[in-house]
């Protein structure tokens, strides 16, 4: 990479801006609004820090804080006010955003979502994370899938949210539909910090592709969030690391070009490839089977752990939420697609 964290930037670079956002405490609608205000000042802060910034990254729950909390006066919509200043931000210091908001669900308990918002206020990519860090979180599990977007300078992106990346699956399907690079927003406190390094390394590695995630930082007074944002390599090398500073915007160069060299031209652990062309040295384009019976079993509908009666937490109450009656109601359409 070049440019000293994007103070000079290539041709084909993007540059990053990871928010390490100061945890709030929200309880009002006034606190929803306050909050709106101060993370559209620190789209503007991230402009001025850095003109060469193509996209600026808030973690998980910079809106909303780590209470939990559902009531649906707090809860925010695709269509209203804090989605609309983001746009308004994005657009009026022509920089692109990600977002995080709990969504209200008129037909259950709140989505935790993700926004893309390009330079020109557009909505590019929309997303509703699929793995809940049960059995903490409340949120009903994500059903739009894992959309990618087209990205500042020709990138290719993919979002995905705190625990989503505990599960390599969820890498590997940014990857398989073409995501250079990778964003992982979260809210972690600092018990999580070496799983939250070897998977952001391990996702940049196994799948040639940069990730780019940041958590929340400072306390509420309850909780503490770890910041940490990073920045790694599509070999699993780290680029940048964070600190724990509440507000500090960490950056770097990336190369999506590099990217898709490697995609290309690597032989030796070119992994996101071989394991679909298992053995290509020995079989013609090697096997292309799925050999994997969890896969197999998730697919029919009968995804079962040899241990799975001995598992004890199986639901939210361990957390002081009711034991849900509602089952899962599948997939919808996303409504950027």
């Amino acid at each position: 990479m070049s440019g000293l964290g994007g103070l000079n930037k290539s041709p084909n670079g993007v540059v990053l801006g990871m928010v390490q956002l100061q945890l709030p405490n929200v309880v009002t609608p006034n606190d929803l609004a306050q909050q709106t205000d101060r993370i559209c000042s620190l789209v503007a802060k991230a402009r001025h820090n850095l003109p060469a910034m193509d996209l600026v990254v808030f973690p998980e729950y910079a809106l909303h804080g780590l209470s939990m909390d559902t009531n649906p006066a707090i809860m925010c919509r695709i269509d209203g006010p804090e989605v609309a200043a983001f746009q308004s931000a994005c657009r009026e210091h022509r920089i692109w955003g990600c977002f995080s908001i709990m969504e209200y669900n008129p037909q259950g308990n709140p989505y935790n979502s993700g926004l893309i918002i390009n330079d020109q206020g557009e909505i590019k990519l929309y997303y509703r994370k699929l793995h809940p860090w049960i059995p903490v979180e409340p949120w009903e599990p994500g059903n739009v899938g894992i959309p990618v977007c087209e990205g500042p300078n020709g990138s290719t992106l993919a979002l995905i949210i705190c625990h989503d990346g505990m599960f390599p699956e969820m890498a590997r399907e940014c990857a398989y539909k073409g995501a250079e690079i990778m964003i992982r927003t979260a809210g972690y406190t600092a018990p999580i910090r070496h799983s939250w390094r070897i998977t952001n390394q391990a996702n940049a590695f196994c799948n040639l592709m940069y990730t780019a995630s940041v958590c929340m930082c400072g306390t509420d007074g309850t909780f503490d969030s770890m910041g940490e944002g990073m920045i790694v390599n599509f070999d699993g090398m780290p680029l940048v690391m964070g600190s724990d500073r509440p507000n500090e915007i960490i950056t770097a160069e990336v190369r999506p070009d590099l990217v898709r060299e490697a995609r290309q031209h690597w032989g030796v652990e070119n992994n996101i490839y071989q394991f679909g062309h298992r053995g290509y040295v020995a079989v013609k384009g090697g096997a292309q089977d799925c050999p994997y019976t969890y896969m197999q079993d998730l697919v029919k509908g009968e995804y079962r752990l040899p241990w799975e009666a001995q598992v004890v937490h199986t639901d939210g109450t361990s957390c002081g939420f009711p034991a849900p009656t509602r089952t899962y109601g599948g997939p919808e359409i996303n409504p950027i697609a």
